[in-house]
């Protein structure tokens, strides 16, 4: 499988949003798109994260930027994860790691001294085209989403456009 690189279109995939509908990557064209990878449902930093950029989702609008939220949860913890905070965005299911591995956000982990395989905090810009244009790995989720509204606003002045 192809994996997404910075500057390269992205590869299309399909898997379920809670929208109901398969979420394809390729349907992505026309707009610009921030897929933000974390870790897992209701747990402190991922919730924080999801409120922040719930909470700035007008911005993201505002600038025609859609914004999805992609970990290995199941569809049905997604549609809970999603309702009790009101995210107006869709989570995407992603448990067999199809998107996951084409961005190659699974690393080697550790908690209390045992080793396992987990979702690296990762967030990725793609343009209308579909190619990604920016990467943000290992993730701190305070002031990231406002770092994520800047670098979409650089991409969209025409000075950035080559």
């Amino acid at each position: 499988m192809k994996k997404a690189a910075l500057g390269k279109p992205v590869p299309d995939a399909a898997v379920q949003a809670t929208s109901g509908k398969t979420f394809r990557l390729h349907d992505l064209m026309g707009q610009h798109a921030v897929l933000y990878f974390y870790p897992k449902d209701n747990t402190p930093g991922c919730t924080l994260e999801g409120q922040d950029f719930r909470d700035r989702y007008k911005q993201f609008q505002k600038l025609k930027t859609a914004v999805y939220g992609i970990s290995r949860d199941s569809l049905s913890s997604h549609e809970k994860f999603k309702a009790s905070l009101k995210f107006p965005f869709e989570l995407i299911a992603d448990a067999d790691e199809k998107l996951c591995r084409l961005f190659d956000v699974i690393r080697e982990k550790s908690l209390y001294g045992k080793k396992y395989l987990g979702v690296d905090r990762s967030t990725f810009i793609l343009d209308q085209d579909g190619v990604v244009r920016r990467e943000f790995r290992g993730v701190k989720v305070k002031g990231h989403v406002d770092e994520v509204l800047t670098e979409i606003r650089k991409l969209q002045t025409p000075a950035s456009k080559k």
